[in-house]
């Protein structure tokens, strides 16, 4: 089997929760799982497509815990944290991807997988005091465990979406459903319990769809560099 150029072969998978940003990932060529909702669930998603794959992984947004990233921050990483787990891939495939974040201008550094949205400056502040991982999402903590366990290496590219002193509104927190779509009735009706939330919903729509439009590039690239099938 052909290796990339970043050591692994060329069969290689991502890992979203959003089908908007399975699009994204699919338009430069990667095939995607789109796992949301029930972990357990995801984790099998993710299983069984990492046994066919030489790399997963973790494309899409993600919190700010960094105070000085700002909306549309590409992250990339070779390191993931959650409680007391830390994975981390090889040295020789980590240094090629320190150069691979250079050459788009992402910052690179540890990221953290959550097992919930943190939702509040509050929660943030702590994972950041606590970790000091740069983001936050809720994908790569299973990414970066399948793919540890089957021996194959991970990467996580994420966007940031909402930074470390922004709060989201209760109506962003509407689970998503099953194919990683807004729940737009049950975000209605939550809009409309709490009226006041309207405009930072506004908000936080156009800073998703930047930086959802800052991962377009990157995930060509990252495509250029390893490959895919």
């Amino acid at each position: 089997m052909t290796k990339t150029q970043l050591g692994i072969g060329p069969r290689v998978g991502c890992i979203s929760g959003l089908a908007v940003e399975a699009t994204i990932a699919q338009a430069a060529g990667f095939s995607v799982v789109i796992g949301t909702g029930d972990r357990d669930r995801t984790a099998t998603l993710v299983a069984t497509a990492a046994a066919k794959t030489d790399c997963l992984v973790s494309f899409g947004i993600a919190g700010g815990l960094a105070p000085e990233l700002k909306v549309g921050t590409v992250v990339v990483s070779g390191e993931v944290v959650s409680g007391t787990h830390r994975w981390a891939i090889e040295p020789s495939v980590s240094w090629q991807l320190s150069q691979f974040a250079r050459s788009i201008g992402a910052v690179e550094g540890l990221v953290l997988g959550a097992t919930s949205i943190l939702a509040t400056q509050t929660e943030k502040k702590r994972a950041w005091a606590t970790t000091h991982a740069l983001a936050v999402d809720l994908e790569s903590e299973i990414v970066a465990r399948v793919a540890t366990a089957l021996g194959i290496p991970f990467i996580v590219l994420r966007s940031i979406a909402d930074t470390a002193r922004q709060d989201l509104p209760p109506a962003s927190l509407v689970p998503l459903s099953a194919d990683g779509r807004p729940d737009l009735l049950g975000v209605l009706a939550a809009v409309l319990r709490r009226p006041s939330q309207v405009a930072r919903m506004i908000g936080l729509a156009r800073e998703t769809r930047i930086a959802l439009s800052a991962l377009i590039g990157p995930a060509r690239a990252l495509r250029g560099l390893v490959g895919a099938t």
